[in-house]
C-alpha cells in the first residue's frame, strides 16, 4: 500500500527529511514504471514504485545541481580561480545550504511493491509475493477476465478468500491477539453493528452510549444482524469460557474475528478485512479511507451523526495508540542521524586545492 511505500521513504531518508524539513516543507508523489493500464493484465507489469519528492523551495533539485558543480569545482584544475562557477556555488549555497555537511539528496526514492492494492478495474487486491499467490476483485472476478495467476476471487468467494488467507499465514484471530483487548474489541464492532441496523430501520441510538444500544439490541430482539450474534457468541467465551462457538468463513461474523498478523503486508491484508467487515466503521476509517467515505455518502444521517463523533472522540486523539492497540506495534524504525559519525570537512564544499597542479 502506498502508506507502507512512505513509511519505507521517510525511514530510508529519516536524515534527509530532518535536514529539509527544518526549512521547508516537502512534497511529492509516487510513480510506477507501467503508463498504461488497457487491461487488467497490465496490473502484473507494475513491481517498482518510485517516490518523487522535493521542497517547495526545490532544495533537492538546486541541491543535485550544486553538487555537481562541487564536482566541477574540485575536479578541474583551474576551478579555484574560475570566478563565475565559484560565485554560482555560492549563490546555491545561499538556497541549499551546506551541502556536504548536510546533503540535500535522498538516497532511497525507489522499492519493490509486490503485493498491492489498486482502484483501478473496481478494485483488485494483487497478492502474488506469497508462497501461494493469488489476486482479489472487489467487483466480479469474471469481469477481469483472463489473468497471469493461478487463483482470482472476488468478495462473494468467502471460503476461498479464508483458506487464502490462512494458508499463507496472514491473519490471526483477535482472542488469540497478542497484547490485545479482545473483549473491548468485540463489544466496539458489536456496537458498530447494532448502530448500522438501528439507523437503517429508524429506531432511535440516543447518544450511543453502551446502556443506549443495550436498548437497541433488546429493542432488535430476533431482528439482531447475523454478524452481532456471532461476535456476541465469541464475548461470552471470552469472558465466561464454555464451549468455542463455531463460526466458519461463511457465516457473515467471521472476518470481524481477524486481524492481520505481524508482517510486511499487514497494512494491505487490514485493508482487505476491513473490505470484507464494513460494518466496522472504525477499521474501514483506518485501513481504508477510499472505501470509507465512499459508503459513508450513503448512510442514514443518524449514523452518519455516530460515526463523526465517534471518530473524532475515540480516535482522532489519539490515532497512534488506537493503531498499535488495534493493529499491533508498527515495524522498529531504523537508526537515527545520531547513530551515524559525522566526519568535518573543510569550507561548505569539502577540502579544496590551495596551489596549483
Amino acid at each position: 500500500t502506498s502508506r507502507g511505500i512512505l513509511t519505507r521513504f521517510i525511514e530510508e531518508n529519516e536524515a534527509e527529511l530532518f535536514t529539509l524539513t527544518a526549512r521547508d516543507a516537502v512534497a511529492g508523489e509516487l510513480e510506477n514504471t507501467v503508463f498504461d493500464l488497457t487491461g487488467p493484465g497490465k496490473l502484473f507489469d507494475i513491481r517498482r514504485v518510485t517516490v518523487v519528492a522535493d521542497t517547495t523551495g526545490n532544495h533537492i533539485a538546486e541541491g543535485r545541481k550544486l553538487s555537481g558543480l562541487i564536482d566541477r569545482f574540485r575536479s578541474e584544475e583551474d576551478g579555484w580561480w574560475d570566478d563565475v562557477l565559484i560565485a554560482e556555488m555560492i549563490g546555491l549555497a545561499e538556497k541549499t545550504g551546506d551541502v556536504t555537511k548536510n546533503p540535500v539528496t535522498l538516497k532511497s526514492t525507489t522499492f519493490e511493491q509486490g503485493n498491492f492494492w489498486t482502484a483501478h478495474f473496481g478494485g483488485v487486491y494483487l497478492l502474488r509475493d506469497l508462497a501461494h499467490p493469488a489476486a482479489i476483485s472487489v467487483g466480479p472476478k469474471e469481469k477481469l477476465g483472463a489473468l497471469p495467476i493461478r487463483y482470482l476471487f472476488d468478495l462473494e468467494d468467502r471460503n476461498q478468500i479464508a483458506h487464502f488467507l490462512e494458508l499463507n499465514d496472514l491473519v490471526e484471530p483477535i482472542v488469540n491477539a497478542r497484547g490485545l483487548d479482545a473483549a473491548a474489541v468485540l463489544r466496539q464492532k458489536m456496537d458498530f453493528i447494532l448502530v448500522d441496523a438501528a439507523t437503517r430501520l429508524g429506531i432511535d441510538t440516543g447518544a450511543g452510549t453502551r446502556r443506549e444500544l443495550r436498548q437497541v439490541a433488546n429493542t432488535l430482539g430476533q431482528r439482531l444482524p447475523e454478524e452481532f450474534q456471532g461476535l456476541a457468541a465469541l464475548l461470552r467465551w471470552v469472558e465466561t469460557g464454555g464451549g468455542w462457538p463455531r463460526i466458519t468463513s461463511s457465516h457473515p461474523s467471521y472476518f470481524y474475528t481477524l486481524r492481520s498478523k505481524p508482517h510486511k503486508d499487514r497494512d494491505l491484508v487490514n485493508m482487505l478485512l476491513a473490505e470484507m467487515t464494513q460494518l466496522d466503521i472504525r477499521q474501514l476509517f483506518i485501513c481504508h479511507k477510499e472505501l470509507f467515505y465512499d459508503l459513508y455518502r450513503g448512510w442514514p444521517e443518524a449514523k452518519k451523526a455516530y460515526v463523526a463523533d465517534f471518530l473524532a472522540r475515540e480516535y482522532q486523539m489519539d490515532k497512534d495508540g488506537t493503531r498499535r492497540a488495534l493493529f499491533g506495534d508498527e515495524p522498529p524504525m531504523t537508526p537515527g542521524p545520531w547513530d551515524r559519525d559525522i566526519v568535518d570537512v573543510v569550507g561548505p564544499w569539502g577540502a579544496v586545492r590551495r596551489e596549483r597542479g
